[in-house]
């Protein structure tokens, strides 16, 4: 296994408590909270694209020789997994849900508090996923893809707050040990 490819932007912020280790780059302005795991090993890596936010104790982890892609403008929820999967731009995958390996999720969708998605599904851009197993519901109002944007930007600033109170790290890992 190979724990030192580890690539963070220089504006990404981690609290010191999360981990992050393996092969997993992070994109500018990305903040990582409290308790939250990414590790890319296994022969796999993990991407995550900018100003996206992991929330406390969310895990992301990659299959055997696979990846696990979250996109641009994401917030994954409180305690949410997310395993192997691609998550689109601007989704917001909520607390407790789980990703598993296989499956896609498209741009600007609101994946539900508790929902499991399975390897099978490939979800549509802009639509609501529920249940467990997940499925696609309905497609997002107006109002509902302005507030994944709102909660993403806001998520931004809260990183750049706890960075200004000392509570998170800039630019690297804390616990990195490349």
């Amino acid at each position: 296994m190979n724990y030192d490819r580890l690539v963070v932007d220089p504006s990404a912020r981690i609290a010191r408590n999360a981990v992050v280790i393996g092969d997993v780059t992070l994109g500018a302005d990305c903040t990582v909270l409290f308790n939250a795991t990414l590790r890319g090993d296994c022969r796999g890596r993990i991407v995550v694209g900018e100003r996206t936010n992991i929330q406390e104790l969310a895990c992301i982890h990659v299959p055997l020789d696979g990846d696990t892609v979250v996109g641009s403008g994401v917030s994954v929820g409180h305690g949410a997994i997310l395993h192997g999967c691609v998550i689109g731009d601007g989704t917001l995958v909520g607390m407790g849900a789980t990703v598993l390996d296989g499956a896609r999720v498209g741009r600007r969708c609101l994946i539900g508090a508790g929902a499991l998605v399975t390897g099978s599904a490939d979800i549509p851009d802009g639509m609501l996923v529920v249940g467990s197993p997940a499925k696609a519901k309905r497609p997002l109002t107006d109002e509902e893809l302005a507030g994944l944007a709102e909660n993403a930007a806001e998520y931004v600033a809260i990183g750049r707050e706890l960075v200004a109170q000392g509570l998170l790290a800039e630019g690297a890992a804390p616990n990195a040990s490349c």
